[in-house]
């Protein structure tokens, strides 16, 4: 997996050797002398990754990866700080200032080289969002973008077998308003994940009786938490298994004993980042939404209608399957008499009785104009008749009041089309449902008609 670094550090020698590195690994790389070459290069270049060095002249690491985390073309290009400088403080205040992760010189390439491939990762799956969002937002969709979200709120499962550690852990996560549980074994763990969304997992490795690591492959492997943050604690000595649980998909890691704050901002971090993913996921969601519904009436559109229709037809379920081609009457004198506002509020109400007068199973959308589909699978010609004279009834019963005190009647003409023993095409059977309509219409609206079976095959 290939993937875009850039290096940051004031020593020409410190990043030819680490150019060496990734390039062997064929990484492609550039570098900057100084923090403010580094958020110019970032902006325009997008990297993948950002190794940040701390002591740099004119601008520090620290101020450099506070700009690129406040710029919101940058923002998201997740940044490893690196120094020679090894105090917890220093880690902390790395990581408060939006750094992803903090490594200390000189740098242990096998760390380095997984954090790097786990970044890469998740920044790809980022960017695969961020895309699908802002084309959205480019169709007219989705107007805001997302901003940091606090994490108060988010919910946490600490899987550990000593209670005195893993009441350590919830009480740090508790000083951020994170809402944590507790699990004192794999079972357990797998019992409460699939019941309850959390938001992050933090896993000790240190598990006397169990093998934490098949916990990591198990909770990757699952459809619940497979993109739920893992955050590992393990013990100085424990770097293999460390790098074997990266390898198998965990997203951070700490080492005993556990500086509080350095875990509250790793868990912020992490959650962040799910929170983050989670409303890219949800503005894409809502986008899908708006361009496959009718924003007037909110019932389905003619490009969803015809995608449904074609998959219940492919997947065998069209051999009984009823499609209701349904017309407002004189619908053009309402508009011309009372204007477009009444017109509208007549669809509505139009919409809302098809709506509740179809089963659940049944799908609605408005075709275009005045003009509305019901695609009513498992249904035969005589049920599919007598629904039809049902919504035809229901509409007739409408309340719909023009101007005040003058009630306007609305009626449908309604086309009918069913698939016979042989399953017909899409096209077919709306053909069909709107032929049968136009003859409702020239036999005198405000009827049922159905279409000959010839036409329905």
């Amino acid at each position: 997996m290939t993937a875009r670094i850039l290096i940051v550090d004031d020593m020409p020698a410190n990043t030819r050797l680490l150019e060496a590195k990734l390039a062997a690994e064929y990484y492609q790389v550039s570098s900057a002398r100084d923090g403010f070459e580094a958020l110019e290069i970032a902006r325009d270049w997008q990297p993948d990754l950002i190794l940040l060095d701390v002591m740099m002249p004119g601008m520090d690491g620290y101020e450099c990866c506070r700009q690129l985390k406040d710029d919101a073309v940058t923002l998201h290009i997740p940044v490893v700080m690196v120094t020679a400088l090894g105090e917890p403080g220093e880690r902390l205040r790395g990581l408060e200032s939006g750094a992803d992760d903090f490594l200390t010189k000189p740098v242990d390439y096998d760390t380095l080289m997984a954090r790097v491939r786990s970044l890469v990762r998740l920044k790809r799956l980022l960017d695969e969002w961020r895309a699908r969002g802002d084309t959205a937002r480019a169709l007219g969709l989705s107007t805001d973008r997302v901003l940091i979200p606090s994490i108060a709120g988010a919910r946490a499962l600490v899987v550990d077998d000593w209670d005195q550690s893993a009441q350590s852990i919830q009480d740090a996560l508790a000083g951020d308003g994170v809402i944590s549980a507790y699990a004192r074994g794999c079972t357990e763990a797998t019992r409460m994940t699939a019941a309850v969304n959390f938001d992050l997992l933090v896993i000790n490795l240190s598990l006397a009786d169990e093998d934490p690591l098949k916990l990591v492959s198990m909770l990757r492997a699952s459809d619940a938490t497979h993109e739920t943050p893992l955050l590992l604690v393990g013990e100085p000595g424990e770097k293999d298994r460390i790098l074997r649980g990266f390898e198998l998909g965990a997203n951070d890691w700490l080492v005993q004993p556990i500086d509080p704050h350095e875990l509250r901002a790793r868990a912020r971090n992490q959650v962040r980042r799910k929170f983050y993913q989670d409303r890219l996921r949800s503005d894409l969601g809502t986008a899908l939404e708006m361009a496959l519904t009718d924003p007037l009436t909110g019932l389905y559109n003619q490009r969803y209608l015809r995608r449904h229709l074609s998959s219940l037809m492919d997947s065998g379920q069209g051999r009984q399957l009823a499609v209701l081609m349904v017309d407002v009457d004189h619908f053009k004198s309402v508009n011309d008499r009372y204007g477009h506002a009444s017109g509208d509020r007549a669809l509505r109400l139009i919409a809302d009785s098809l709506r509740v007068n179809t089963r659940v199973f049944d799908s609605v959308a408005r075709y275009g104009g005045e003009e509305f589909v019901v695609v009513m699978p498992s249904t035969g010609p005589a049920e599919a008749a007598a629904a039809a004279e049902r919504l035809r009834l229901a509409i007739q019963e409408i309340e719909f009041n023009a101007t005040a005190g003058m009630r306007i009647p609305l009626t449908v003409s309604v086309g009918v089309a069913c698939t016979s023993i042989t399953a017909a095409l899409p096209e077919v059977l709306l053909q069909a449902a709107d032929t049968a309509l136009y003859d409702a219409k020239r036999n005198g609206r405000n009827r049922v008609e159905m279409a000959r079976i010839a036409e329905a095959i």
